[in-house]
């Protein structure tokens, strides 16, 4: 009887995350983004905000800033050639399994990926050595439709 209920209960389960990825609209932001690192008592550079598209992250350990690699000087540490899939928002908080049902595919072929999320939305961002294998695979899964 508890297995029966527990098989129940999975299956409703995948037909919820099914229902929810089935909604998933993805853009692709024409940019190429820099994953930058600093010290955590690092002033956020003004440059940042040149950018149309930043994220600033500051932890007790670390300042890091994604942002339009053009922007970045040179001597910064850095992780550029990032592209980044925008998932059109604004997206409701009680919603679960997003991030899932975009990272699985692509973890399952193999293609690292860094999430930004805001208020709003999230953000997929895949270095481009990897771009166009993660639009093919997403493309595969329907969730990208360009």
């Amino acid at each position: 009887m508890k297995k029966n209920i527990l098989v129940l209960l999975l299956t409703i389960l995948c037909q919820i995350a099914s229902a929810q990825t089935a909604k998933i609209n993805l853009s692709i932001l024409p940019e190429s983004f820099a994953i930058c690192r600093f010290d955590n008592t690092t002033k956020v550079p003004l440059w940042v905000f040149k950018s149309s598209f930043y994220s600033i992250n500051k932890t007790a350990d670390e300042l890091s800033i994604v942002c339009d690699q053009t922007f970045v000087p040179a001597d910064v540490k850095k992780v550029e050639n990032w592209r980044a899939f925008k998932i059109e928002g604004p997206l409701d908080f009680s919603l679960t399994g997003i991030i899932a049902s975009l990272s699985k595919p692509l973890a399952d072929n193999k293609i690292p990926i860094f999430v930004v999320s805001t208020y709003d939305t999230d953000y997929i961002l895949v270095q481009s050595l990897y771009f166009n294998k993660a639009k093919d695979v997403l493309r595969a899964e329907t969730i990208l439709k360009e």
